[in-house]
């Protein structure tokens, strides 16, 4: 009986991680060894930087939020206690975005949250 080798499935195989590693450099995107580690490698940094990428995003309307209540005499610590003490459930996300767009609505939040901690 003759061998078999299932040479159309392997060859799919390869290709199909040569194809996911289309844009490497050099021989992470040629040799089929190292285009693997090196998608395997990739995936793997996708995974984590799935998560931290919501942090950094957090991190950033935290600054936004930040500069613009000290630009009206608050802190940002000062200014959160006072949203949730007036009531006030935004998310950072939208506070940011007030902060940046509507300069006027943000500063009525400010002055809100101001009239709750006196």
């Amino acid at each position: 009986m003759s061998r078999s080798t299932n040479a159309p499935a392997s060859r799919e195989r390869r290709r199909g991680r040569l194809e996911l590693a289309k844009g490497f450099y050099g021989g992470r995107s040629k040799r089929f060894r190292t285009a693997t580690e090196a998608v395997d490698h990739a995936k793997r940094y996708a995974t984590v930087h799935r998560k931290l990428r919501k942090r950094d995003y957090r991190s950033l309307w935290i600054v936004r939020i930040n500069a613009a209540v000290r630009a009206l005499d608050f802190t940002y610590s000062r200014f959160i206690e006072g949203l949730n003490k007036a009531g006030i459930a935004l998310n950072r996300k939208i506070l940011a975005d007030l902060a940046v767009n509507d300069p006027a609505a943000f500063e009525d939040l400010v002055k809100k949250a101001k009239a709750a901690l006196a």
